[in-house]
């Protein structure tokens, strides 16, 4: 006769096997999944259970399925009852991280912040979540453009990465904290934050030297991409998570590569290694809904569409173009963080195909949508261009050149 104590033991993981049999089915059987895991309240389970089992719907039902709302009460709930559990660290924040991700699905911020800045204070004591949040909170200042308190908490982490003894992640927020004050273009504090991260990893890093750090970059994600996930698992908490899936990594050297081969006016090898990174895309999103993945996707098409007009494939352009298209249409994000380019290329393939009228349009829609000072110089030179083109416009041609400066 089973004990009690046994018996619900029992009940908990035959339900949760079956749930997790369904999820991973091919193709995924998420309703007969959520069956399972909703059965799991029958049966008037411990805390730790109710809590797990709410976060493991709400994740479930966030990553598989357009119920939002049933999501965030699962989430919500998981957040609320963990919290009353004590040493449930993993649930507490995992709940926090992904009901806070669905608050900026939600375009809710104001309601992502605050659950953030809670989990981030109540985490000191478990370096992984601590820095996880952190990361998380500064990529949502990020996305809002205030790179100010975006680099505050990545200096913060830095400094806590420090003092949990973990060089690896102090690089990474380093790193990440030098990434936006390129992007603010305070340059004479980026200079120095590379050297220290060249320190930490015990390579000095010199930026003005591009093809050699590339060509090593290429060859240690190939070593990466060969060594099992068991093989490179750290003894510290603080590094137990990684800045990238080592398969995004591959994409993202792809992508860096794409973009020097074009900088130094090698178009053939551009186009090489887009076609490895499109391809690779293409199999990853076959079984990974990340977000990322379609910004790398549509940044590598933004590159090979000017490649294509300059090497004079316009049909092939075009098409690429659709795709881009098509890509931000799915994602409201992806729309509003590329539309300007978007039109952009279609201005230049306007001028490719001698429709002046045309790429105009596409040039001043394009400025109106940009708050880039490169890509508005970009643009309003192109325009400019197109103005001259036109002839007896020189007086327009001036202003926007004018305007530029």
């Amino acid at each position: 006769m089973a004990s009690n104590v046994e018996a619900p033991e029992r009940w908990y993981l035959a339900l949760l096997g079956f749930a997790e049999h369904f999820r991973t089915s091919s193709p995924p059987k998420i309703r007969l999944c959520v069956h399972c895991l909703q059965a799991v309240f029958q049966f008037k389970p411990p805390q730790r259970i109710e809590a797990r089992t709410h976060l493991q719907l709400g994740s479930v039902l966030y990553h598989h399925t357009k119920n939002s709302e049933l999501a965030r009460s699962h989430l919500e709930k998981a957040w609320f009852i963990s919290q009353q559990v004590p040493q449930f660290e993993d649930v507490k924040f995992e709940a926090a991280s992904i009901l806070s991700e669905l608050f900026c699905q939600q375009n809710l911020v104001d309601s992502a912040k605050p659950l953030l800045r809670k989990a981030i204070q109540i985490s000191q004591q478990t370096p992984y979540w601590h820095c996880r949040l952190l990361f998380q909170l500064a990529q949502l200042h990020t996305l809002e453009k205030d790179l100010v308190s975006a680099c505050d908490l990545l200096g913060v982490g830095a400094e806590y990465a420090r003092v949990v003894g973990s060089e690896y992640t102090r690089a990474l927020f380093l790193l990440s904290k030098g990434m936006l004050l390129l992007m603010e273009r305070k340059l004479g504090e980026v200079h120095p934050l590379l050297t220290l991260c060249g320190t930490i990893v015990g390579n000095p890093i010199d930026i003005h030297i591009v093809k050699p750090c590339l060509k090593q970059l290429q060859q240690c994600i190939q070593t990466i991409s060969t060594l099992h996930d068991d093989e490179i698992l750290p003894s510290n908490p603080a590094d137990l998570f990684h800045w990238l899936p080592k398969e995004h990594m591959c994409v993202l050297v792809y992508l860096v590569t794409v973009m020097h081969s074009m900088q130094a006016g090698y178009l053939e090898k551009a186009q090489k290694y887009t076609d490895k990174a499109l391809m690779q895309l293409e199999k990853l999103k076959m079984l990974d809904c990340s977000p990322i993945l379609s910004t790398f996707q549509v940044i590598l098409l933004e590159h090979i569409i000017m490649c294509r007009l300059v090497t004079g494939h316009k049909a092939t352009a075009l098409q690429e173009i659709s795709q881009v298209c098509q890509l931000c249409q799915q994602s409201p994000r992806l729309f509003t963080n590329h539309a300007a380019q978007l039109h952009t290329l279609l201005g230049l393939y306007c001028i490719s195909v001698n429709c002046m009228d045309n790429a105009e349009a596409q040039f001043t829609t394009a400025l109106r949508l940009t708050t880039h000072q490169e890509l508005w110089t970009y643009i309003v030179t192109n325009l400019a261009s197109v103005y001259i083109r036109e002839g007896n416009r020189h007086q327009e041609v001036t202003e926007q050149f004018s305007l530029s400066h």
